[in-house]
């Protein structure tokens, strides 16, 4: 059976707005082995960093370089989403990292607003051939600090980024002028969809407070074209073994634990693209 991909249809508004919506991406059984998975892996708890906002909160997240072979593997190298992320690229793609995103009830923090091409310029990446497959493992309402982005402002270009708390934000002034003339979406999502994003959209993220969780698994791809100059602490091309979407229930719950694949965890000591950049 043929993957499930982005249609002609979603790839164009992809284009047009710099992201697109597919609901129902993965049904409720794939959803719920990743959440299970997540919630209690003691590994990626383990392994969690803090980012402040600037706002007095902080932003909890892991963040591996390499897929590995256990759930979360399987969920960024399934051909649902890495085929899509090949449509969009025009060509093949290698998996740049992934990262949970855990806004914890009434303490998760916000994300300012920034472009990831904004910390991915750092890295020796010289163009903005990347996208992101962002996956509600939890329900993104307004009230749990779901994703807002600004629709069609990857046409922008990259914009220069600032430290805001210890994030790298897009310039504060262009951001209003672009607000002003571009419309905010409130991107809210149920377990399951998948938001494709453009690596120079500007987006953001309120504050966790409510009493529900807001986790997300986000999938990060480079073109393989697009392979960086130079070492960073981000994988340079890496040849990816696509799987069929039908390991993922396969596979079931397999926590960090239970892989042994190397999939060279990110150090928050060893994360330097935002420190590079002037305070503002």
């Amino acid at each position: 059976m043929s993957p499930r991909l982005l249609t002609d249809d979603q790839l164009a508004r992809y284009h047009q707005d710099g992201y697109v919506l597919a609901e129902a991406f993965f049904d409720a059984d794939e959803i719920d082995l990743l959440r299970r998975a997540a919630k209690e892996d003691h590994e990626l708890d383990r392994r969690a960093f803090g980012r402040a906002d600037g706002e007095g909160g902080v932003v909890r997240l892991s963040l591996w370089n390499h897929p590995g072979d256990g759930i979360y593997g399987m969920f960024a190298r399934c051909e649902r989403v890495v085929r899509s992320a090949e449509k969009i690229l025009e060509g093949e793609v290698y998996h740049y990292h992934s990262k949970m995103i855990m806004k914890d009830p009434k303490v998760g923090g916000a994300w300012a607003w920034h472009q990831d091409y904004g910390y991915w310029y750092q890295n020796g990446v010289l163009m903005p051939l990347l996208t992101s497959a962002f996956i509600a493992v939890d329900s993104c309402t307004r009230e749990n600090g779901c994703l807002q982005v600004v629709r069609g402002s990857h046409h922008c270009g990259r914009l220069n980024h600032v430290l805001t708390g210890e994030q790298a934000g897009a310039d504060r002034e262009r951001v209003e002028e672009i607000l002003k003339r571009m419309p905010l979406d409130y991107v809210e999502m149920r377990p399951g969809d998948a938001l494709f994003f453009h690596c120079n959209l500007l987006h953001r993220s309120d504050q966790n407070r409510s009493d529900a969780p807001r986790w997300a698994m986000i999938c990060c791809y480079n073109a393989a074209r697009n392979d960086p100059y130079k070492e960073s602490h981000h994988p340079r091309y890496t040849p990816l073994a696509v799987v069929p979407d039908a390991r993922i229930k396969e596979v079931g719950v397999r926590r960090f634990a239970d892989d042994a694949s190397d999939v060279a965890w990110l150090e928050d000591t060893k994360d330097v693209s935002a420190r590079k950049l002037a305070s503002g």
